[in-house]
This record gives C-alpha cells, sequence and structure tokens, in this order.
C-alpha cells in the first residue's frame, strides 16, 4: 500500500467513526470531527484505568493534551505521578511540558487542562525526561489488536519514536488509550511501520488487552516529509546532528 493509499484508507476509518460517534450523541462537543473525540464517560474511563496494576505501578506518566484524556491526568497528578504532556505540534525545542504535583501551583484538575498547563509548567527537552511507566494516547479509532489511528497529524507516533530513541520507553512501559465503547472498532485499521499501537484499550465499560501491539523502536525518517521535520525543532536537530 503507498503512503498516500494509506493515508486515503485511514481517512476513511475516522470519516465512518466519527459519523458513528456524531450519530449517538457520544461527544461534549459540538462536533468530533477532525479531533480526538471529547466522549461522554472520559471520567469513568479514567475511573476504571486508575483500578489496574499498570497505573497503580506507575509513577511517571507522559499524556497527551487532548480533552477525552484530562480526566487520566487529573487522577495522576492527584496520586501523585509525575505527567509529561506534549506541546502542542511539538513546535518548541524543549515539546513536554513537566507537571510535578509536588510543585503545582494550581490544582490537579486545573493542571491537567492543556490551556493552564501552558502558563505554569515549565518545559523540558527529551532528554530531560524520566523513563516512563505509563503512555496515554488518544484515538480516533482502535480494534482489540491494539491498532488505532489519531486525527491524522501524527504527533503522537512522533512523540513516541523521540521517546523510544532516546531510551525513555522500555519493553515495560504500559501503552494505553481511554475511549468511548463506539470507538473500538471491527473496521480494518490499516498502519505503517511507524504507527504505535496500545497495550490496554479502556472503555467505560471494559478493558481490553491487545495481544499484539506493535512499538517502534525510533525515528522512520523516510515517512517524514522535510516540511514536518522542519516544523518540530527537537527533530530538526536530531536531523542534522
Amino acid at each position: 500500500m503507498t503512503a498516500n493509499s494509506l493515508d486515503e484508507a485511514k481517512r476513511a476509518v475516522r470519516e465512518q467513526i466519527w459519523s458513528i460517534l456524531t450519530a449517538a450523541d457520544t461527544a461534549h462537543d459540538a462536533s468530533v470531527h477532525g479531533r480526538i473525540p471529547n466522549f461522554k464517560g472520559s471520567e469513568e474511563a479514567a475511573t476504571r484505568l486508575a483500578t489496574l496494576p499498570v497505573w497503580q505501578g506507575a509513577s511517571v506518566v507522559k499524556a497527551v493534551p487532548d480533552k477525552a484524556q484530562l480526566p487520566v491526568r487529573a487522577k495522576a497528578l492527584e496520586e501523585g505521578k509525575t505527567v509529561y504532556m506534549a506541546v502542542p505540534k511539538l513546535a518548541t525545542l524543549k515539546p513536554f511540558y513537566l507537571l510535578d504535583p509536588a510543585t503545582l501551583t494550581v490544582s490537579p484538575v486545573d493542571a491537567a487542562n492543556s490551556r493552564i498547563a501552558a502558563t505554569i509548567a515549565p518545559t523540558v527537552e527529551v532528554d530531560a525526561l524520566r523513563p516512563l511507566d505509563l503512555i496515554v494516547l488518544g484515538s480516533v479509532a482502535v480494534n482489540r489488536n491494539g491498532a488505532r489511528i489519531g486525527k491524522g497529524a501524527g504527533y503522537s507516533d512522533i512523540e513516541f519514536a523521540l521517546l523510544s530513541e532516546a531510551g525513555l520507553v522500555t519493553a515495560e512501559t504500559a501503552i494505553v488509550t481511554t475511549v468511548h465503547a463506539l470507538q473500538v472498532t471491527g473496521i480494518p485499521i490499516p498502519t505503517a511501520e511507524h504507527d504505535v499501537s496500545v497495550d490496554l484499550i479502556v472503555t467505560p465499560e471494559e478493558v481490553i488487552t491487545c495481544a499484539t501491539a506493535h512499538r517502534p523502536t525510533g525515528i522512520h525518517w523516510a515517512d517524514l516529509t522535510a516540511e514536518k521535520i522542519a516544523a518540530i525543532p527537537s527533530l530538526a536537530a536530531r536531523s542534522v546532528a
């Protein structure tokens, strides 16, 4: 499958799932199209995640900044876990916010809000992060084998590649997504070598263990355009190192 046909196949899956979610009135936002769905039940999914051994044993969490995962970020901070959250579009040389519960000047719920975090949290370089116990991804669609797709920008995969190449992701690092049950699909999800899959899917009602999760081991430069590399300073710095 060519890169263009892969992109088209992924886009078709996204559109199907966005339409299904819209018809079922599953999101808090007026529209789910073009974004990671802010699904109803995200608090319940976060609560379910917090019952799992992989969560309870984690002290360092990397989480996406999407609204759907705000309850996960807030719960992590409430429980004293260190949270790293990506700067939007990885647009700075220090591409992660450091949310340290020991130094927060606002409540965990406020700190977990990506807009507030941008005003109170320091940013850190990839190499300054601590090794990660748990990675929380947002998804548009995911299947029971762990294959997932996001909204199409590719930032979660790039973040993972940067962290993996820096040695911050180990075989023990759990990769999780929280989603609405309708986002768990039987529709085939096309994937490329750079795509990250998940070990666990957590919905408000269930926990799904995925047996065949795929983890890229580093940056797949051939899959990145010159424009994408130039737009992400931490990638650009590595491309000339």
